[in-house]
C-alpha cells in the first residue's frame, strides 16, 4: 500500500507520542516541541478543539499552517480556513492586529513562494495590524519583522527593510524573543552580505544559528547552516553545507533558503 502521508505526518512519527492535553488545552512544551521538529499539522491538530472558542489558540494554529506553508510550499487551503477562523473570533484590538499581522505574512509567503501575487493584501494587513497596535504593544515587534521582509523580498528596498529589523531586533532582545532574534540576526546579515559586509553577515548568521540551537528550533538550523556556509572559508563552508544537507534530510526534504 502506498503511503500518502505528508512530509509533516512522516517527521511526526519520529516523535515520542507524549501528548499530554487535557481538556484545557495541549501543554505548550508539546506544542512547541511539535512545531520545533517540523510536524506543524500535529500541532494544529492538539490546538483545533479550542480553537473555535478561543481567538489565542485559534491564531496559534493558523500561525502553525502559515509556518507551515512558507517552509513545505504546501498547505495553504488549510491555512487560509485556519486564519479565518482567528479572525472571525477576535474581539479586543489587541486580537484583531494579531490577527491582520498574521494575514499579511500568510498574504507575503505565498507572495514570496510565487502561489499568488498577494503584495497588497500583505501590505493593506500589515498597515491595518499596525493601527491596531500601540507603539510598544507586545506584538509590535513581529509585526515590524514582517514589515522589513515584505520590504526586504517583495519591494526590494533594503533601507526600509534595515530600519523594520532593527526595531523588531530592538523589541525583540527587550521581550527576550529568542526565536525572533533568531529570525532579524539572519534578515540583517542577509543585507549586510548584499552590501559586501562580509565581517557583518558572518556575525549575524552566526548569531541566528546559535539562538536557533539554544531555542531547540531544530527544523530551522538547517537554514542557518546554510547560511552562514555561504559567508565562511571554503573550508568551512562544505562543513556546514554538509551538515545543513543531513539534517534537510532528517525533516523530509523542508526547504533550506527560507528558514
Amino acid at each position: 500500500m502506498s503511503d500518502h502521508r505528508t512530509a509533516s505526518e512522516h517527521r511526526t512519527a519520529r516523535i515520542d507520542d507524549s501528548r499530554d492535553g487535557t481538556a484545557a488545552g495541549p501543554a505548550p512544551d508539546t506544542v512547541w516541541l511539535l512545531r520545533s521538529r517540523g510536524c506543524w499539522q500535529a500541532a494544529a491538530d492538539l490546538l483545533e478543539p479550542q480553537a473555535t472558542r478561543s481567538p489565542e489558540a485559534a491564531l496559534s494554529r493558523a500561525e502553525l499552517l502559515i509556518e507551515r506553508s512558507l517552509f513545505e510550499g504546501d498547505g495553504w487551503g488549510d491555512a487560509e480556513n485556519a486564519l479565518r477562523l482567528a479572525e472571525s473570533g477576535a474581539r479586543s484590538d489587541t486580537e484583531r492586529a494579531a490577527a491582520a499581522c498574521a494575514r499579511g505574512y500568510l498574504a507575503y509567503c505565498s507572495t514570496l513562494l510565487r502561489v499568488h501575487d498577494r503584495l497588497d493584501e500583505a501590505q493593506a494587513a500589515l498597515g491595518r495590524a499596525s493601527a491596531l497596535l500601540a507603539p510598544g504593544a507586545p506584538g509590535r515587534p513581529l509585526l515590524d519583522f514582517r514589515r522589513g521582509l515584505v520590504a526586504e523580498e517583495l519591494l526590494l528596498d533594503p533601507v526600509a527593510a534595515r530600519a523594520a529589523y532593527r526595531r523588531a531586533h530592538a523589541g525583540a532582545e527587550q521581550q527576550q524573543d529568542d526565536l525572533l532574534l533568531s529570525y532579524t540576526w539572519r534578515h540583517l546579515a542577509i543585507i549586510a552580505q548584499q552590501d559586501g559586509n562580509l565581517a557583518g553577515a558572518r556575525h549575524g548568521f552566526a548569531e541566528s544559528l546559535r539562538l536557533r540551537e539554544l531555542t531547540g528550533f531544530a527544523v530551522g538550523i538547517a537554514p542557518a547552516l546554510a547560511s552562514l556556509a555561504d559567508v565562511s572559508t571554503a573550508a568551512e563552508a562544505v562543513q556546514l553545507r554538509s551538515q545543513a544537507d543531513r539534517l534537510a534530510g532528517v525533516f523530509g526534504g523542508v526547504p533550506v533558503p527560507r528558514g
